[in-house]
C-alpha cells in the first residue's frame, strides 16, 4: 500500500484533526499492528486525551467492499455492548472524505474507531506470563459476559482467537471507570440476523478452531461457543504454571490435537478440576466432546458458573491440597453466605466432620437455590408462550445445577423428555412411554406401598375368587349363547342386505350401459363431423403457408442485402477503433512506465531515507557516548559523519523526529569542543 504514514503526521476526518502515533519501541515509526485484511494505525486527537485515541484500519485492496458502509451502520448499535467498543465506527467514504480519499487512495473503505489499549491474550500466551488466580477469572468472567451478552442478541464474532481478544485490564493508560477487562477486535466477520454473509470465510483460527468444521466457514449464531471456551479454558489455566509451561506456543493446544484425547487436554482438565471445580471441567469437557457447535455450552452457562465462584473459593498454588478441603470452600463460595460463615467453612479446624457437612448442605441449598428457581421460572415462561425449542435449552443448562434424585431434578428431567418428544414425535406405531413415574418421588413411594399392600392381600382375594368361580363360569357360558345368538341374526340379515345391493348394482349397471352406447352413437357423429373441417381448415392453412413462405424469401433477400452493407460499415469503423485503441495503448504504457520509474525511485529514496535516521541517530548515539567516555576525538570523528550524512538531505531529516535538534546539537559541538552533546 502507498499509505505509509511518519510518526507525527497529520490527518483530518470528519472535521477532527489527528496524528498519527508514534510506536513504543521505535520513536522513529508509525504505532501500526497488521492483520489479515489490512493495517491499524493509531491517530490521537490533539485536544484528546490518551485514552481517547482512535484506530485507522486501512484494509488491503481485496477487501476495501462498499457494503462495509451498510455493514457498519448496523454495528453502530452493538456497540454500547460491553466488550464491543469497536463497533462505534465510522467509514471514509467518497461522499464525506472525498478530498482525503483523492489525496490517499489507500483509505478507501477505511474504518475510524476506537483505539483499544493494552495487550492481547496473544501477548499473554506466548510471554508464557503466569497470572494471578483472581486475575485469571477476572478475565474468563468478562469474555463469557461479552459472549452472553452477544448470543441474547443473536451476534457471534466468528473468528474468536488469542490475537483477536484484547486485555484493556492490563492497560498501561489510564482508562475510565467501568471499561470492560476485555474487548473483541476485528469484527469484519460478525454474524447477525441484519447483515449479509460474507463473500469469503474464516474457517476458525489454528488452537480455536474446532476440527469438525475447520474445512468450512464459520458464520452463524454458535460460530464462538467452541472458540470460546478454550479460551476461558486457557484463561482459568494460566494461574496454573504447570499449564503455563506445558502450552504448545501461540495457543495452548496444537490444531492437530483438538477434540483428541491428548496429553495437554488432561494436564488442563485436571487443573482446572483442581482450582475451579467440577462443573467447570463439566462445560469444558462438554465444548471439547462436542459433534457440532450448537451442542457446545452456551456463554449464559459459563458466566452462571463463573460467577458463582467468589474470591474465597479461588485456591492458593498447593499441589497437597485434598479434594475434600476443596469442595468445602466450593461449596461455601456458592452459597453466597456472609463473610463470617465463608470464613467458617473455609477453616476446618474448628468444626468437627458432622458440623461441616451440615453448614455445606445448608449453604450449598441457600446458594443454589437463587439461580436454579431463576432459571426454572424462565422456562416455565418460554412454554407458556409457546416456545418449546427456547425452553428446552433452559431446562438442559438448568439440569446441570440440581442434585441428582431430587424432586426438582426429576422435574426437570420430565420437562426435557416431554419437549424434546414434542418437538421430535414418536412414529405411531411406537407407544408413548408413560412420564408420570418421573414426576416424583411422592408418586414413586406411593406405588411402592400399594405393591406392598396388594401383597399382604393376596390370600383374602384367593379365597374369595374359589367362592364365585362356579357362578363366573356359569354367567360365562349364558353370554356366550346369547352372543352367538346376535351373530346368527346379524348374519341372516347382512345376507338379505348383500342380496338386495346386488340387485340394485344389476340394475345400475345395464342402465349405465344403455346410456354409453348412446353416448358412442353421438360421439362418432361428432367426430365425422370435426374430421370434414379439419379437412377444409388444413386447405386453408396450406394457402397461407405458400403465401407467408414467398413473403419470406423476398424479406430474407432484402434483409441479407442489408446485413451486408452494415457488415462492411462495422468492418471499417472496427479498423478505425482498433488503430485509434493501439495508438492509446501505446500512449497509456508509456506513462505507466514512467510513473512506475518515478514511483520505483520515490520508494528508494524514502527507504533510503528512513535508513539514513536511523544511521544519524546511531551515529549521534555514538558521539555522545564517546564525549561521556572521555573520547572526543572519537566524538568528533562521529559527529562528522553525522553532519556529512545529514547535509545530504536536511529539509527531509529536519522533519523527522528529533533528528534536527540532534543536528544542532552537532554543529554546536564540531564549532566548540567543549559543548556538551545533549543526551536525547
Amino acid at each position: 500500500m502507498s499509505f505509509q504514514p511518519n510518526p507525527g503526521d497529520e490527518l483530518i476526518i470528519n472535521g477532527t484533526a489527528y496524528v498519527v502515533g508514534r510506536h513504543p519501541a521505535a520513536p522513529g515509526l508509525a504505532y501500526a499492528q497488521a492483520g489479515r485484511q489490512g493495517i491499524v494505525y493509531q491517530l490521537i486527537a490533539k485536544n484528546g486525551a490518551p485514552h481517547e485515541a482512535k484506530a485507522l484500519k486501512v484494509f488491503f485492496p481485496k477487501f476495501r467492499i462498499p457494503a462495509m458502509v451498510y455493514q457498519s451502520e448496523h454495528m453502530e448499535t452493538y456497540g454500547d455492548i460491553p466488550g464491543l467498543q469497536v463497533c462505534k465506527r465510522d467509514v471514509l467514504t467518497p461522499e464525506r472524505n472525498g478530498s482525503l480519499i483523492a489525496e490517499q487512495p489507500d483509505l478507501l473503505y477505511a474504518v475510524l474507531m476506537p483505539w483499544v489499549h493494552g495487550m492481547t491474550w496473544f501477548d499473554c500466551l506466548t510471554d508464557q506470563r503466569q497470572l494471578e488466580a483472581s486475575d485469571s477469572l477476572a478475565l474468563a468472567r468478562a469474555l463469557a459476559g461479552i459472549g452472553s451478552a452477544m448470543e441474547q442478541k443473536g451476534l457471534a464474532h466468528c473468528d474468536l482467537s488469542a490475537p483477536n481478544v484484547m486485555l484493556p485490564f492490563f492497560s498501561e493508560v489510564e482508562l475510565p471507570e467501568g471499561t470492560s477487562a476485555v474487548e473483541l477486535v476485528d469484527v469484519e466477520q460478525m454474524y447477525s440476523t441484519k447483515m449479509d454473509r460474507p463473500d469469503a470465510l474464516l474457517a476458525g483460527s489454528p488452537g480455536y478452531a474446532a476440527h469438525r468444521t475447520v474445512h468450512s466457514g464459520l458464520w452463524s449464531a454458535y460460530a464462538d461457543r467452541f472458540a470460546g471456551a478454550i479460551i476461558i479454558g486457557e484463561m482459568l489455566g494460566w494461574s496454573d504454571r504447570v499449564v503455563v509451561d506445558k502450552a504448545w506456543g501461540e495457543s495452548y493446544f496444537d490444531q492437530h490435537e483438538m477434540q483428541t484425547p491428548c496429553e495437554r487436554y488432561f494436564i488442563l482438565r485436571k487443573s482446572l478440576e483442581a482450582r475451579w471445580g467440577s462443573k467447570v471441567v463439566e462445560l469444558f469437557s462438554r465444548a471439547w466432546d462436542s459433534q457440532d457447535l450448537s451442542s457446545c455450552p452456551t456463554f449464559g452457562e459459563w458466566l452462571v458458573v463463573l460467577n458463582a465462584v467468589t474470591e474465597q473459593e479461588i485456591l492458593v498454588e498447593d499441589t497437597e491440597t485434598e479434594p475434600a478441603a476443596t469442595d468445602t470452600v466450593g461449596v461455601a463460595a456458592v452459597s453466597g453466605a456472609s463473610s463470617e460463615a465463608v470464613s467458617s467453612l473455609a477453616t476446618p479446624a474448628p468444626l468437627k466432620a458432622e458440623q461441616a457437612e451440615m453448614l455445606n448442605q445448608a449453604a450449598l441449598e441457600q446458594g443454589e437455590r437463587g439461580v436454579t428457581d431463576k432459571l426454572f421460572r424462565q422456562a416455565r415462561e418460554l412454554e407458556q408462550q409457546n416456545k418449546p425449542a427456547a425452553a428446552l435449552e433452559v431446562y438442559r443448562s438448568l439440569y446441570h445445577f440440581v442434585e441428582d434424585g431430587s424432586p426438582l431434578h426429576v422435574e426437570v428431567s420430565a420437562a426435557i423428555t416431554e419437549l424434546e418428544e414434542q418437538l421430535n414425535p414418536k412414529m405411531p406405531e411406537q407407544p408413548e412411554k408413560s412420564k408420570a413415574w418421573h414426576r416424583s418421588k411422592m408418586f414413586i413411594a406411593t406405588a411402592s406401598a400399594a405393591v406392598v399392600l396388594l401383597a399382604a392381600g393376596i390370600p383374602t382375594v384367593s379365597i374369595l375368587a374359589d367362592q364365585s368361580n362356579q357362578r363366573q363360569i356359569e354367567a360365562a357360558k349364558q353370554e356366550e349363547a346369547l352372543k352367538a345368538a346376535k351373530a346368527a341374526e346379524e348374519k341372516l340379515a347382512a345376507e338379505q342386505e348383500a342380496a338386495q345391493k346386488s340387485l340394485t348394482e344389476k340394475q345400475r349397471q345395464e342402465a349405465e350401459q344403455q346410456a354409453k352406447q348412446q353416448a358412442l352413437a353421438a360421439q362418432k357423429q361428432q367426430e365425422e363431423q370435426k374430421k370434414q373441417q379439419a379437412l377444409i381448415a388444413q386447405q386453408v392453412k396450406y394457402e397461407a403457408y405458400l403465401a407467408q413462405k414467398e413473403q419470406n424469401k423476398q424479406a430474407a433477400a432484402k434483409l441479407a442485402k442489408q446485413k451486408a452493407y452494415d457488415q462492411q460499415e462495422k468492418y471499417e469503423k472496427y479498423l478505425a477503433l482498433k488503430k485509434e485503441q493501439e495508438a492509446r495503448a501505446a500512449k497509456e504504457e508509456a506513462a505507466r512506465k514512467a510513473a512506475a520509474e518515478a514511483e520505483q525511485k520515490r520508494k528508494a529514496v524514502q527507504a533510503r531515507n528512513k535508513e539514513n535516521v536511523l544511521q544519524l541517530i546511531s551515529l549521534y548515539n555514538k558521539a555522545y557516548a564517546s564525549q561521556e567516555g572521555g573520547s572526543t576525538a572519537k566524538a568528533k570523528s562521529f559527529a562528522k559523519r553525522f553532519r556529512a550524512l545529514y547535509d545530504s538531505n536536511p529539509s527531509y531529516y529536519r522533519s523527522v523526529g528529533e533528528v534536527g535538534y540532534r543536528a544542532s546539537s552537532i554543529y554546536n559541538f564540531l564549532g566548540d569542543t567543549n559543548f556538551r552533546l545533549p543526551k536525547i
